[in-house]
């Protein structure tokens, strides 16, 4: 009888030192406060599809394709003068036309967190403050010059072959 009621006690003790441990780890997180408020002053800027050429050697090498998007303070976007996009756009010309962004001989060296640092440092350096807190790649292509001129043809399926009636020519042309 004792071991089947100190059995009870054990039982019982367990189980209320699990359900407090489980309610204490259940207990909402804190909250970073500041963190919070800084991403809700945050918002995500769509930037516009933009054709850089690169110019190298004489003349141009290629053009590097760019859509990038950003997270952006709303409240220091909201004062400036261009809407950011357009001012996005633009600065990236800036920044980007004649810089040895890409080697062509050299495909691998390609440094895409170097080019997010290069976006966001010029971009922030334009605007006079840290407008900008991230800069995302949607998008980047790279096409030569002579991939350009001289574009490979386009191989197309040919799913009927055969000659149209003249009888179903003329019926169309007459407008019938």
């Amino acid at each position: 009888m004792i071991k089947l009621i100190g059995t009870g006690v054990w039982v019982l003790a367990i189980t209320l030192a699990s359900v407090y441990f489980s309610l204490k780890m259940a207990s909402a997180p804190k909250v970073d406060t500041a963190a919070a408020e800084r991403e809700a002053a945050m918002e995500f800027v769509s930037g516009y599809t933009t054709t850089l050429p690169v110019i190298g050697e004489g003349g141009v090498n290629g053009y590097l394709l760019t859509k990038l998007a950003y997270k952006a303070n709303k409240d220091l976007a909201a004062k400036q003068v261009v809407p950011l996009p357009q001012m996005i756009t633009d600065e990236l010309y800036t920044l980007l036309v004649g810089q040895k962004m890409i080697d062509v001989a050299n495909a691998g060296s390609f440094d895409l967190e170097a080019f997010r640092g290069i976006v966001k440092e010029g971009l922030n350096r334009r605007f006079g403050e840290e407008v900008i807190a991230e800069v995302y790649v949607e998008q980047i292509d790279y096409l030569t010059t002579a991939s350009v001129e001289n574009p490979p043809p386009r191989k197309g399926v040919t799913l009927l072959k055969g000659e149209v009636p003249a009888v179903e020519t003329e019926a169309k042309n007459s407008g019938h």
